[in-house]
């Protein structure tokens, strides 16, 4: 399946003292893209979890943190599924300062890898993914042998 990118502008509310982007809003941005790349497939969480009664939850993440993003960067967020189970969907992302107009590669500011889970939108038991989401993403990719 083809990488999602989603454009993120950096304000000063995403920012430390210093003008860099503290550590925990890349947890945001990788959020967001995620919703956006859902949004792209037709799917809204809210009608999810309202129509379907199941809604996702993150179980698991590694940030590898390589540069600082910074006040006023423009980045690209890019999302893409590595391999769904009956019940989760693994992400991997990266976040990359993008130069309008620029002839060099995007800069790499961090990879995520995000494991998250459907589960029951009152219980919060495992719940297999509804056909229309498995449809959406393709069949799963087969672990190596």
């Amino acid at each position: 399946m083809s990488a999602f990118a989603w454009p993120v502008r950096v304000y000063w509310e995403d920012t430390d003292g210093g003008g860099v982007v503290y550590h925990a809003n890349y947890l945001k941005f990788f959020e967001r893209a995620r919703t956006e790349w859902l949004r792209l497939r037709g799917i809204s969480q809210r009608l999810l979890a309202q129509n379907s009664g199941v809604i996702f939850v993150v179980t698991d993440v590694s940030i590898q943190y390589r540069r600082p993003a910074r006040l006023d960067d423009e980045l690209l967020v890019s999302c893409i599924t590595r391999r769904h189970g009956a019940a989760s969907i693994r992400f991997e992302q990266c976040m990359s300062r993008h130069k309008p107009g620029a002839s060099a590669a995007a800069e790499t500011l961090a990879e995520a890898q995000v494991r998250a889970v459907c589960v029951d939108a009152e219980t919060f038991k495992p719940k297999r993914l509804p056909i229309f989401l498995t449809s959406a993403l393709g069949a799963p990719e087969q672990p190596p042998l």
